[in-house]
Parts: C-alpha cells; structure tokens; sequence
C-alpha cells in the first residue's frame, strides 16, 4: 500500500473585468486534469486588503502560501512548482520508501 501523497494548495487571486485573470483561471482549472493540486479562487473586489495587497499583480498566484506567479501562468514552471510542492509535504513528513528503495538522498550510493 503506497502512502497518499500530499495535495499542494494552489490559490489564485483575481478580480471582475480583469481578462488577464480569466485567461490565467482557465489555465491553472485546466491544469487540474493533469495535476493534483487543491484549487482557491479568491475575488479581491471590494476587499480593502486584498485590494491594496493584490490589484496591481493580479492574476496572482500562490502555491503553498509563496507567491509564484504574476500576470501570467507559465505552465513548465507551475508544474515544477506543483512537484517541489508536493515533494517538500513528503519529505517534511518522513520518508515513504521501503527499506530496499532508493531515498533518493545524496549519501546513498
């Protein structure tokens, strides 16, 4: 039985009338059919603080609370970032491999 992988939190920032958010919302729920990677669309509209934080990077997106992307979503990179993500839960839980896998740790040889 393979222990269950942790599920990266993705979360996008976007406002009304903002096609390049559309554009970016679209890109990041398409990836979705490839990828597994919980999903948090956060309108800044009307927000005071997210308005100040946000307006002028939006669409923005966060993986795992870093701020990643600005603008635009370049695909390559946010699937990198969705494997270091999901990479970084594993190892800051332990190990899962059997004692006659690979690690995957420089000292092994």
């Amino acid at each position: 039985m393979t222990a269950p992988q942790a599920v990266p939190r993705v979360v996008v920032y976007h406002a009304a009338g903002c096609h390049l958010c559309e554009r970016a919302l679209a890109r990041v729920r398409a990836f979705r059919n490839g990828l597994d990677f919980e999903l948090e669309e956060v309108a800044i509209d009307g927000d005071e603080e997210l308005e100040e934080r946000y307006r002028e990077l939006i669409p923005a997106v966060e993986i795992e609370g870093e701020l990643v992307f600005t603008h635009f979503v370049h695909e390559p990179a946010f699937r990198r970032r969705i494997g270091a993500a999901r990479g970084a839960a594993v190892r800051a839980r332990g190990s899962t491999a059997r004692p006659s896998e690979p690690t995957g740790r420089p000292d092994e040889a």
